[in-house]
Parts: C-alpha cells; structure tokens; sequence
C-alpha cells in the first residue's frame, strides 16, 4: 500500500481544498464509523470523513455506538455503506482496518492499513482501548493533512 509523500498537497488539502479520507472495515459498523466521527470531531470541517465496509451490516455494533456514545459522538445516523471502487477513487486517501483482500484496489489511489482489533462483540474495556487506539491515530491523521488546525483536547485520555 501507497502512502503520501511529504510534498504530496493533494493529500494534504493543499491549496485550500478540504482533503477526503475513507475509512473502511469489514462490517463498517464499528472501527471505521469510530475513525469517521472522531476525525470529523477533530478536524471540524477540515477535512471530509467517510466510512464503508466490504460486508456492511445492518446496524452500528451497539457496544462501539455505547462507547462513542460516553464520548459525546453521536451514532444514531450511522449508516453501514458498502465500499465502493468509486468512492476510493474519489478520496485523497483509504484507510483499511480488517477489510484485508477484500478491499477494492484502485490503481493510483493511496492507501494505509490501520492494523487494529474488531470491537465487536467485545467487552466495554476492550472497545475502550480499541477506540483509544483509533482516537491517537485520527488525531496524528488531521494533523498531518491539516498542520495549522490547533485541535481540541483528546476525547480519550492515555492507553
């Protein structure tokens, strides 16, 4: 997988442009809709935040919606969407978290795997840190793509 290079403004909102980044699981009904609301959190309107899934389910997994829910994220227009070629096509950049082989390859789109662990069906301490895991690493992303946004403090404290 592809990753930005430093002088790359196209994935970086260069030019004033707001950049768009996907998100992509399995089910997208945990890790990427995390990805996704924390990222539009964080970035506030800085840059477009989408999710998909390769299998999408029918609902957000409800202990992930319960978590995000203590965060002050709201779920409740989550919607699990299937990843599309089109929509990888249309982003600066993809984010993979599980979807593995599954995952449309588009030639020239630039990719990076987020190795982390499915939440679902796991206990409210495990999704905490999996959410923890998931907040760092949104917050390292929004700063890389937009380095003057000052951010607000971090939802989730230290793992």
């Amino acid at each position: 997988m592809t990753q930005p290079a430093a002088s790359d403004d196209s994935a970086r909102g260069g030019l004033g442009r707001v950049p768009t980044v996907v998100f992509a699981c399995r089910a997208n009904g945990g890790r990427s809709v995390a990805a996704r609301l924390l990222t539009e959190h964080y970035a506030r309107g800085r840059v477009t935040a989408l999710s998909a899934g390769t299998e999408p389910g029918e609902h957000i997994h409800p202990e992930v919606a319960q978590v995000l829910g203590t965060l002050g994220l709201d779920t409740s227009q989550e919607q699990p969407t299937l990843l599309t070629a089109e929509t990888i096509a249309a982003s600066d950049l993809t984010i993979t978290m599980g979807c593995g082989e599954s995952c449309p390859f588009v030639p020239g789109a630039t990719y990076r795997d987020w190795p982390l662990d499915d939440p679902r069906d796991q206990d409210d301490a495990t999704v905490r840190r999996i959410v923890g895991d998931i907040d760092a690493r949104v917050r390292d992303l929004v700063t890389e793509l937009v380095p003057d946004l000052e951010l607000p403090p971090a939802l989730v404290g230290p793992r």
